[in-house]
């Protein structure tokens, strides 16, 4: 009996030293966002917000290229491991190393190296910010790619393809019907990656000439310390409540497995 409880207690500190280190800073940055003239409280910082309208469309082409960037991860990643693992294992090991070849290399030298490249996507796209779709998705690969590896490891693949194709299922209704349904988590968990490190993202940004939501923050950290504070601060709640969000949906997902195992027992 003793044991359990001294796990639980241990369990239970750990989790409130973590709490603390991670919330403190969190209320540290509210109180400052909220300073006014004569230590006074204000919430200007955070109307500002709203009134510059660099900011707000700074916080749109992020929003929208964390959106871009992981729907075209996921349709570059999902359809490749899947086949990989069906048809080619032997290249495994291959794919793994190019995905995760872009952690290794630093963000300046993939800037020096991809700089020539944008010229010429500039030259045929223009120069929206949503380019930079390209160059976050190779810059998500590494961590998109282990949330989807560990989710298709976690399956039975190639049971489920061979049973779908022996029905009459073509590889696109295999693919969309029964792998995707079947790893929901873990793409929603690679999703989530890819938009907070897009939404994180500076030095591609900054040395490209692109106007991102990080890059504004640098500015407004340069003239106005208050509101960069203030949007770092709701960045940082977004990704919780994604977080979090994610947290439930993997709950909902594993009780929704554990009923119908219970129901299939029962019958």
């Amino acid at each position: 009996m003793g044991s359990p409880v001294k796990q639980r207690v241990l369990r239970t500190i750990i989790l409130l030293v973590l709490g603390v280190y991670f919330v403190l800073p969190l209320i540290a940055m509210a109180e400052f966002s909220t300073r006014g003239r004569d230590n006074t409280r204000s919430l200007e910082s955070w109307t500002s917000i709203v009134d510059d309208d660099g900011l707000m469309e700074a916080l749109v082409n992020s929003l929208l290229l964390s959106v871009t960037s992981a729907v075209l991860m996921l349709v570059l990643l999902v359809p490749t491991m899947a086949w990989i693992r069906l048809r080619l294992p032997q290249l495994q090991r291959f794919v793994e190393f190019l995905c995760l070849l872009p952690l290794a290399i630093p963000a300046i030298v993939l800037v020096v190296g991809m700089a020539p490249l944008y010229a010429w996507v500039n030259y045929f796209l223009g120069d929206s910010p949503l380019t930079l779709t390209f160059a976050y998705t190779v810059l998500v690969l590494p961590f998109a790619y282990r949330a989807v590896d560990a989710g298709l490891a976690a399956i039975d693949l190639k049971t489920l393809a061979e049973a779908a194709r022996s029905l009459g299922a073509s590889w696109f209704t295999v693919l969309w019907k029964v792998v995707v349904p079947n790893i929901r988590v873990a793409l929603i968990g690679a999703s989530l990656l890819s938009v907070a490190l897009v939404l994180g993202e500076f030095t591609i940004a900054s040395l490209l000439n692109f106007d991102t939501l990080q890059v504004q923050v640098n500015l407004l950290g340069k003239r106005n310390a208050g509101v960069s504070i203030a949007v770092s601060l709701l960045c940082l709640l977004f990704a919780f409540v994604l977080l979090f969000a994610l947290s439930y949906v993997g709950q909902r997902r594993r009780q929704t497995v554990a009923e119908e195992e219970t129901s299939q027992g029962s019958n």
